[in-house]
């Protein structure tokens, strides 16, 4: 199995709990269900909540969005890094993400794997720089699809904007890091990449509130 099918099945069976045992039913009962609170981890400790809150869910179309978002860019992402570096960049961008909600909106309930997805898509972008003239076309991709959905989590209420430019900075920067890789897997890279200027299609994800 992949990183990117394992997370996938992990967040659907964690939205499958949470539905099942009424953790939709009001904030509180999402907060109990274990939701990002910010002030929850500052004043009482509870910093696990960085990761429970990024594998739940708000309902159906937030998962299925996420989701697809993740199958979209996380098989690509597990492609170029290998399987260990692409579990470490969703773990270090779902990190990231969570601490800019604790530090800048510490009073936004906030649930969703958009962050961490947000940080994959970074990830993309460092691999473009790493690469030189030869990924030019993948950044010239990436780069739209990661405007679009900024201006949308600034746009559309109820997202959070703190965890997906927290995801976005932190996936980019460790991007940056793990990409250095054996030349094999190396010349896997520039296989994908093509010519420059040239890359394949990264389909338009639009991230769901948060």
């Amino acid at each position: 199995m992949t990183i990117t099918n394992l997370l996938i099945a992990i967040n659907v069976i964690a939205y499958v709990w949470l539905t099942s045992t009424g953790g939709l039913s009001s904030d509180r009962a999402l907060f109990n269900h274990g939701a990002l609170l910010g002030t929850a981890c500052t004043l009482d400790g509870q910093w696990w909540r960085i990761v429970t809150g990024a594998f739940l869910h708000g309902g159906f179309l937030h998962i299925a969005f996420n989701m697809f978002a993740l199958f979209q860019v996380g098989n690509i992402v597990e492609l170029l890094y290998g399987k260990l570096r692409s579990a470490a960049l969703y773990a270090v961008s779902l990190v990231g993400s969570g601490l800019a909600v604790v530090y800048f909106a510490p009073n936004d309930l906030t649930v969703g794997a958009s962050g961490a997805i947000f940080g994959l898509f970074g990830a993309l972008v460092a691999v473009g720089l790493r690469l030189g003239p030869r990924g030019r076309g993948l950044i010239g991709q990436v780069l739209p699809i990661i405007v679009i959905n900024l201006v949308l989590t600034f746009t559309i209420p109820n997202i959070s904007a703190a965890g997906h430019i927290g995801g976005l900075l932190t996936g980019f920067l460790a991007g940056l890091v793990l990409f250095m890789v054996p030349s094999r897997q190396r010349d896997y890279a520039y296989a994908y990449v093509g010519e420059p200027d040239e890359a394949p299609p990264v389909a338009t994800i639009e991230q769901p509130r948060e």
